[in-house]
């Protein structure tokens, strides 16, 4: 199996983007807001295969000691067979000088694990659509506020 890691977002199939994010259980946005989102990104990383987006991964970062890795994904097909480590290997070697946070699918806390990532005591979140994430199980129940205020 020929996987080619891409590293930019020249000739990508936005649309391909969105139905990998929908079928590996992600927020899904419209194929022009997750352009924007991977372009504004400080590293981004496409797993390809014969000319199709399989896996994605991309990091913000202040390029200094802070980051955060959003939308790492592989297609339900290509799973298991170490294409989620290739995108974050990848990526963690662009933001080697930072902290890292994510939030992960849940169930998928022990993948991250495999990468020396730690389960956070103090993580809070301030989503759009509070009890959308809280019936997905990213929120514990209680606590907060229902709505947002600002």
């Amino acid at each position: 199996m020929s996987i080619a890691l891409q590293f930019d977002c020249l000739n990508i199939d936005w649309r391909e983007v969105y139905h990998l994010l929908k079928e590996a259980g992600l927020a899904t946005y419209p194929p022009e807001t997750l352009q924007r989102a991977f372009e504004n990104s400080y590293a981004v990383v496409f797993a390809v295969k014969d000319s199709r987006v399989i896996g994605s991964g991309r990091a913000l970062s202040d390029g200094a000691y802070q980051a955060a890795l959003y939308d790492c994904a592989v297609l339900p097909d290509y799973q298991g067979r170490g294409i989620g480590r290739m995108i974050i290997d990848a990526l963690l070697k662009r933001i080697a000088a930072c902290n890292i946070i994510l939030y992960a699918s849940p169930g998928k806390e022990v993948f991250y694990e495999r990468f020396s990532f730690q389960r956070m005591r103090t993580g809070m979140a301030l989503f759009l659509n509070q009890e959308l994430m809280r019936q997905r199980g990213f929120i514990a129940q209680g606590g907060g506020l229902n709505a947002r205020l600002y």
